[in-house]
This record gives structure tokens, sequence and C-alpha cells, in this order.
């Protein structure tokens, strides 16, 4: 099935949208390490309409993301074209995102997100408002359902093909599920049965082998990874080896880990106007990064109190000296730290 914008993949990889994570320097990160399109965080359509200051900040892309899409969420279908229209006039991305799925209860408490899946009625209406607002596709993100009573995605995703979206991505679990359990991939699979428009699945993919097997078993037609991109963006460039038929690349040595993690800092320096508030925020990422290596728990216990961005090639070089043996992942001594655990620690 043809995507609504070029794309230069069979089987395109998407970086997912999500808050506080898939900000432009993680976006650019993953673009250089094989992902083939972005989606901005979740942003809010009342933000974008008032031109909240903190809200534009976000939209701002650069070439090197493209394509990109933006994602938008709200429960009126007025503010929802209209933030629609301001986003493709002003910030021109190759198509916008509605938000179907984020299960946050201060999203959903406003009827956003996957609160929007109580009312499918509702949820074409906002769809039909941001077709009507925009020249560039429309694509959104859904979950399984509110609850279990009221889980069908098929339904769901026929609604939404209906009502002008030209391409779905599901993540099979319901809003009141959150993030527990397993994603039911067959429900995917469903679902890609029954539109004629490209579906992208998405949900527990941890590892490269993961997204073939979703793949192979749901016949999807792109791959949407979220948190399986935590402290591993390469990742993608993992799975584009398994797509092509070649041996997997193995995860990088632990120096050239904390290369991309200072290469990933540097960005944030340069994109952040608060280096204190950045350095701290950062630290989340700085976690993922030393997920799983051997001493990571002392190796987190100091990233974790870091202030400042000068602070982490220095921690990362006494770690290098004193660790030096522990050269590759999948070196470490066992234990709950051991390096073969790094793969598998992202949802």
């Amino acid at each position: 099935m043809a995507f609504p914008f070029p794309l230069h993949a069979d089987v395109p990889l998407y970086l997912a949208p999500m808050a506080g994570v898939s900000e432009s320097p993680f976006r650019r990160l993953c673009r250089q390490h094989g992902a083939d399109v972005v989606v901005t965080e979740f942003l809010s359509a009342e933000g974008i309409r008032r031109e909240n200051e903190a809200t534009l900040h976000k939209l701002a892309f650069g070439p090197d993301e493209r394509p990109i899409g933006v994602q938008i969420f709200g429960a009126d279908p007025v503010a929802m074209g209209e933030a629609a229209r301001f986003v493709s006039d002003v910030f021109q991305p190759e198509f916008i995102d509605i938000n179907f799925g984020c299960p946050v209860k201060k999203v959903v408490r406003r009827n956003g997100g996957s609160g929007c899946l109580r009312d499918l009625d509702l949820v074409q209406q906002v769809i039909r408002a941001v077709v009507a607002a925009t020249h560039l596709p429309v694509t959104c993100k859904i979950r399984s359902g509110w609850n279990e009573e009221m889980r069908d995605p098929v339904q769901i995703a026929l609604r939404c093909q209906d009502a002008g979206v030209k391409v779905l991505t599901l993540h099979p679990r319901t809003r009141t599920q959150m993030y527990s359990g397993h994603a039911r991939w067959e429900e995917i699979a469903a679902v890609a049965e029954a539109l004629d428009i490209p579906v992208l699945g998405n949900g527990d993919i941890k590892t490269a082998e993961d997204a073939i097997r979703m793949l192979e078993q749901t016949r999807c037609e792109g791959i949407m990874i979220a948190r399986g991109s935590y402290g591993q963006p390469w990742i993608f460039d993992q799975v584009k080896d398994l797509l092509a038929g070649r041996p997997k690349r193995p995860a990088p040595t632990i120096g050239d880990r904390f290369a991309v993690a200072l290469a990933h800092a540097r960005m944030v320096m340069e994109y952040e106007t608060d280096p204190r508030g950045a350095a701290i925020e950062f630290r989340k990422h700085l976690g993922w990064y030393a997920k799983g290596l051997h001493g990571g728990a002392e190796l987190r216990r100091r990233l974790y109190a870091v202030t400042s961005f000068g602070e982490i090639e220095g921690i990362f070089s006494d770690y290098l000296a004193t660790h030096d043996r522990f050269a590759r992942p999948g070196e470490a001594e066992g234990g709950e730290d051991d390096d073969r655990s790094v793969e598998a620690t992202a949802a």
C-alpha cells in the first residue's frame, strides 16, 4: 500500500511520538541511526492555537528530521482543525498525526488521547475537522479501545479510515491496560487485513528481532518503535540489517555507546535554552544508556546527580578507566546489571 508522502524504504521504521523523549535532538539522533520517519511528541491543540511559547518550541524541527509528522491531541474538533491549519501553514511537516492513544490521566481527563475512544462519533468528528483544515495527509495512532468491554480495534480503525485517515498506527492495548500485560499483535494483523490504508504496528518491540517477528506475524506495512529506542537508537539500523537479510550489527562497544550518548547530549545543549534544566531532564536518557552495564547501578547513581552537561564526559571517562575489560555488551559479569540484559530493558 502506498504511503501518502515520499519514502525510501519498503518497510518504513518510525520513531514513535513520546512526551519528553521524542524531542528534536532524539529525533535527529534516531534518523542518523536508521529511522525512516519521526514524529514529534504529542502537542496540545489548545497550546498550538494560542501560540504558547513552549509548544511552539517543541514544534520546531530541522531539515535533517524529514520526513516528519506533527502529532496533536484534543477533543474539540474546532480547536483541532485550527491547530492543524496553523501547523500546516507555519511548520509544513510531511503529515499531521492525531493522538487517540495516549493513556496518561492528565490527557484523558480532558477527553484527549485514548479518552476519545469512548466516543467513536467524536473520533470521526475530530478527524474530519483536521482533514478539512489541512492540505497535508492526516494519520492517527490508536489503542485497541478504552477498556476490555469496549475493545474493538478493527471497528475503531475502520471508523478512522472512513473519516479520512491515510495511515493508522495501532498499539494493541486498551487505555486501562496502560503498559501492562502484552500487546496483542494479532489485533494488528486483523486491522491490517481490514483496512485499505497502510497500518503501522507498535508495542512490545524491545529488540530488532521483535520488529521482524511483528512484521511476519501481522503483515503490517511499517513498524513504529517507542520505548525500544530508549538508550539504543541503533535499534533502527539493526532492524534494517535484518530486513535486508544481513547479519544484525552488534550493539556498540561501551565506549561507542558513551560516544552516542555524548553526541546526543551535545545536540540537546544546542537545542535547549536552559542548560541546567536540560541537563537534569537529560538524566533519564543517561540512565537508559547506562542500563545493563557492569557496575551500572553506581554509574547511574552518578549520572542521575548531574546538573551540567560538562559532568557527563568525566563520569564516562572514570567508568571506562575502571571497567576497561568490559569492552563490549555481553562481556560483563552476571547479575542485575549484566550487559546481556541491555536489549530487553525497553518495553
